[in-house]
């Protein structure tokens, strides 16, 4: 059981990357990892949301007509991101404000619906919500990752902490939309090349 657990949920990490592999909600990876604090928050409210809505929807999947599925499904994220946001309005309201509209965009995230409909909708709450929780952890990886490097290069600070000299001469290019749409498509080419070469090792061990 532990075993199987393990698989569905480390196969968002990288197999099933929704970033890097899938391509599913570029649009905030773009847009808020500019800074590795508002990805890193908005990658923990992506995996609270699409964690909770998988064993929502797993909880009802016996009780939903599958012809209102979808207004059903979109209705459960609503009401988790909204919680979320309150969260976020109250306890960290300058991180709330950085993240603007697209908290509010997170109810449509495709990821968010891709997992309730294919994995949620037809299996029990345990594995639907290690299967959020995998993928929603491989997201938050994915965002945090981005926004490292376009921090460190882009303003030369991690975290808002100085992490290179008063020498070092910020490649703008790294914060602006451009540089970043660039900055992922290396990484999803690089990701895409490790992905070959474990396949043709794993391939070769069969051969064996």
């Amino acid at each position: 059981m532990k075993d199987s657990l393990w698989k569905v949920f480390k196969k968002g990490l990288i197999d099933e990357n929704p970033v890097f592999v899938l391509a599913l909600s570029l649009c905030p990876a773009l847009a808020v990892t500019s800074s590795v604090q508002t990805a890193l928050t908005m990658g923990l409210s992506v995996m609270f949301v699409i964690s909770m809505n998988n064993a929502v929807v797993s909880l009802t999947r016996k009780l939903v007509n599958p012809k209102v599925r979808v207004p059903v499904y979109i209705t459960s994220i609503a009401t988790i991101v909204t919680l979320v946001q309150l969260l976020l309005q109250a306890f960290a309201p300058d991180l709330y404000a950085a993240l603007g509209i697209y908290l509010a965009l997170v109810v449509v995230f495709a990821i968010i619906l891709a997992r309730a409909e294919v994995f949620a909708s037809k299996n029990t709450v345990i594995p639907s919500f290690i299967d959020g929780l995998g993928m929603g952890t491989g997201f938050c990886i994915a965002l945090v990752a981005i926004g490292v490097v376009r921090e460190i290069f882009g303003n030369g600070t991690l975290l808002g902490i100085q992490v290179l000299g008063s020498w070092y001469n910020p490649a703008l290019i790294f914060i602006l939309p451009a540089g970043g749409f660039i900055l992922i498509g290396y990484m999803v080419a690089g990701v895409k090349m490790y992905l070959t070469w474990k396949e043709k090792k794993l391939a070769e061990r069969g051969e064996a």
